[in-house]
């Protein structure tokens, strides 16, 4: 370590916040994650990638130690937008504290977590001098938040085609609903977004036999797929549920039978369903009603479980530890970067109270911030002192 002062993991948030990373700005974000990690004696290494029709994104992988196992903190350094910065009490990006409390974009969701983990790392390799059997690795992106294709996945990418092995890891999402320490994240379910639009003919509507309305035939296909029961759930999943987002017409006219009708659903599913199980299933219901349409489909995610086991144990144990309360293991939620991550290796998720992530005041206890640092230390202490690591900790996650 280039000096003996430790990271203070609430003023590295500070820093963070006040770098305005919306998506796909980076804002000087990584700048200040790779500094501090330089300190700790990390290699860092800062890459961009891009794709047609869409932003470049920086992203950072920094790793200490040369062998295995590799213990990686996966998360993200950009933000969604502040939406109306004037409904907010205190400047977004200006990460003022207030009773305790740290308000700005990112304070949860999640640089609190980053600068969390960079702090743990510290207080780790501190307390052993520097030296450990292992390694510790961190992957942060810079789009979580957008369409996530040129963050973590090419990422991962680029450490297989240079034989590079995450043995597990952690992402720091804000998995907690109340409370820090109700709830670690051990899988998430699948996302699949349908897009249905049946077709008809236009015309007046006095007289209809001259027309063919859309409408009641996309009314009709809707209340089957909502009124629909997939499953009851399982042990460590919710019911699969299918959720109406939209239905446009896109008629201004009281008078005029629409030539067209359009909605959208998602549906997300756990490891009851299958992907193509579930197209297939939405095309039945189609065709039974009838007519012309055409429905297209966005899959987002596959369902994953990363088995409960000694992995998830060790971080179990160290929230219960730190926090003095023993976490839920749940796959409840949206989606994450996990869904890429669990095809390299086991991966949970634990971080910061969600309730303000996204919103106006996003904010995070002081004291909150200081604590996770501490459960990831405690992390770290277990992971490298396992005598199961050797061996291989846990079974690995399993696809649906």
């Amino acid at each position: 370590m280039a000096d003996n002062k430790p990271t203070d993991a609430v003023e590295l948030t500070r820093a963070l916040i006040r770098c305005a990373s919306v998506t796909p700005a980076d804002g000087g974000a990584l700048a200040v994650t790779s500094a501090a990690l330089e300190r700790l004696g990390f290699n860092c290494h800062r890459m961009t990638f891009s794709a047609p029709d869409t932003a470049d994104v920086d992203n950072l992988y920094a790793r200490l130690g040369d062998s295995g196992p590799n213990f990686c903190f996966a998360g993200h350094t950009d933000v969604v937008p502040v939406g109306d910065a004037d409904a907010w009490s205190l400047e977004p990006f200006a990460a003022d504290i207030r009773d305790g409390i740290l308000y700005g974009r990112g304070a949860t969701d999640m640089k609190g977590a980053v600068a969390a983990f960079i702090a743990a790392a510290d207080i780790f390799l501190a307390k052993h001098g520097g030296q450990f059997d292992g390694s510790i690795s961190l992957l942060i992106t810079g789009d979580e938040e957008g369409p996530s294709i040129n963050g973590t996945r090419k990422v991962l990418d680029w450490l297989g085609e240079r034989g590079e092995r995450l043995d597990h890891c952690l992402v720091g999402e804000p998995t907690n609903p109340e409370a820090l320490g109700d709830m670690v994240k051990i899988g998430r379910r699948g996302s699949l977004t349908g897009t249905l639009v049946v077709h008809g003919v236009q015309g007046h509507v006095a007289y209809p036999h001259l027309a063919d309305n859309p409408l009641p035939r996309l009314i009709e296909i809707l209340s089957r797929l909502s009124r629909h029961t997939f499953d009851s759930g399982n042990a460590h999943f919710s019911p699969t549920n299918l959720e109406l987002a939209t239905i446009d017409v896109g008629n201004t006219a009281t008078n005029v039978i629409p030539a067209h009708a359009r909605a959208a659903f998602n549906i997300r599913f756990n490891t009851e369903q299958t992907s193509d199980g579930l197209q297939q299933w939405l095309r039945q219901q189609c065709d039974e009603v009838g007519g012309n349409y055409d429905l297209s489909f966005h899959l987002s995610a596959q369902p994953f479980l990363t088995t409960p086991g000694p992995f998830t144990e060790i971080i179990a144990q160290a929230v219960t530890d730190v926090t003095g309360q023993r976490p839920a293991l749940t796959t409840t939620g949206g989606t994450s970067d996990a869904r890429f991550i669990h095809h390299h290796c086991p991966v949970a998720e634990f971080g910061l109270i969600s309730e303000s992530m996204h919103k106006v005041d996003e904010q995070a206890s002081v004291n909150d911030i200081e604590q996770l640092a501490q459960v990831y230390a405690r992390i770290l202490e277990l992971y490298f002192s396992s005598g199961e690591i050797s061996s291989g900790i846990g079974d690995g996650p399993h696809a649906a």
